[in-house]
């Protein structure tokens, strides 16, 4: 029988894998941690913080096996001879794969780089940078790498990007049981999508121009990444950025990822929207709190440091970086298709975040200028390198 993790029996269980530990007095030393899994956070009497996790199992008694994928990454970053990996990961102690449990040292000193945005209101471009460099690493050293592709390309979990994004072959051939899935909002968006035939085409294209070429993490939005609190420090004796919940990574098409990351981005200016009925769409944009113009450098340093650390992706991939803000735009739709199925609203910030996303979709190339101020040509020239050729 699969032992079900609590506060009463976590010590003994940890005990009986070999995991001994000396935790600290008081009533909060052992804390559960709301989340969709089952999360203990454990005080020990030196200060150190353990997170241990269990995923939750459905009636059949099955899991969706996303620790595995997670723990994919940890074996295969110690054996690989990149050092991509290292400093990048958490600290995972134990997984248990019959119990679906993860043990990781919890990272105390780090905040999510979300958090981080929206609490100080700062964008520091070397954080970008960091991030920029750190994700083109990764694709690069596994980049049409065979050893790589045998161990990711097989599926553990059912979330993969195409399959979690299957519900858009769905909107074109719509049932009437709708109207009783959805509030009057919810029929809205749909009224909508089918109102642009393009928007349709263009997502199509869009998930037919996925290439699967190298490890991603398929999840990186800003809150999957983390900023060490002291990051001001030049003598910082940690890594200063992390990358967590990995549970969604394969062999995938490095500009999903990318793409992820600028959409999660995007949403920090659309979130900040004010909208009203009685404000204009473009007025809109112009009155957000979080301005384009403040996220807009960040965005621009992500996509200059992954050029400059893989600039031949250009090569392998003449059309990166149309798929990279076509995959944005794709990301962005299915923030409000979860939006509607989670929470049931479609309101007037949806409605901008439709008309944004149909642009990133419909006009790549346009819209790479808008966004990023700067056309693709010259933001390219501007990299100041020929991108160097990969052997398959």
């Amino acid at each position: 029988m699969v032992i079900q993790l609590s506060s009463k029996n976590v010590l003994n269980y940890l005990r009986h894998k070999g995991l001994d530990l000396d935790l600290a007095s008081g009533n909060d030393a052992i804390q559960v941690k709301d989340a969709k899994n089952f999360n203990l956070l454990l005080t020990l009497r030196n200060g150190d913080k353990w997170l241990v996790k269990q995923e939750r199992f459905d009636a059949e008694g099955k899991t969706a096996e996303e620790f595995k994928m997670e723990w994919r990454v940890q074996e295969f970053s110690k054996g690989f001879h990149g050092s991509s990996f290292q400093g990048l990961l958490p600290d995972v102690l134990l997984f248990d794969p019959q119990a679906s449990i993860l043990v990781l040292r919890y990272l105390d000193h780090y905040q999510d780089l979300l958090e981080f945005y929206v609490k100080d209101q700062l964008y520091p471009e070397w954080i970008a940078e960091g991030l920029g460099t750190a994700i083109a690493t990764i694709h690069q050293d596994t980049v049409q790498n065979s050893t790589a592709q045998s161990v990711f390309d097989q599926g553990l979990a059912d979330d993969t990007p195409l399959q979690s994004l299957a519900w858009t072959h769905k909107l074109h051939d719509l049932e009437p049981d709708i109207f009783g899935q959805y509030p009057a909002e919810g029929i809205k968006f749909f009224s909508l999508y089918q109102r642009y035939d393009s928007l349709g085409r263009s997502i199509q294209t869009t998930l037919a121009s996925y290439r699967p070429l190298c490890v991603t993490h398929n999840d990186l939005k800003l809150n999957n990444v983390l900023v060490h609190q002291d990051w001001q420090n030049p003598r910082l004796d940690e890594p200063p950025i992390r990358l967590i919940d990995w549970e969604r990574n394969g062999w995938g098409d490095p500009a999903f990822d990318v793409g992820t990351l600028l959409s999660s981005y995007l949403q920090q200016w659309l979130g900040s929207l004010l909208v009203s009925q009685d404000i204009s769409f473009q007025d809109s944009l112009q009155m957000a709190t979080t301005p384009l113009e403040k996220v807009r450098p960040s965005m621009v340093k992500v996509l200059q440091a992954y050029l400059g650390q893989f600039p031949e992706i250009l090569e392998i991939d003449p059309d990166f970086l149309d798929k990279v803000v076509q995959f944005s735009g794709l990301v962005m739709i299915n923030q409000i298709f979860a939006m509607l199925q989670y929470q049931k609203t479609f309101g007037n910030t949806g409605i901008c975040m439709l008309q944004v996303a149909k642009s990133l979709l419909c006009r790549p190339d346009q819209s790479f200028a808008t966004v990023l101020g700067i056309s693709q040509a010259d933001f390219i020239a501007s990299l100041g390198s020929r991108p160097r050729s990969v052997a398959s």
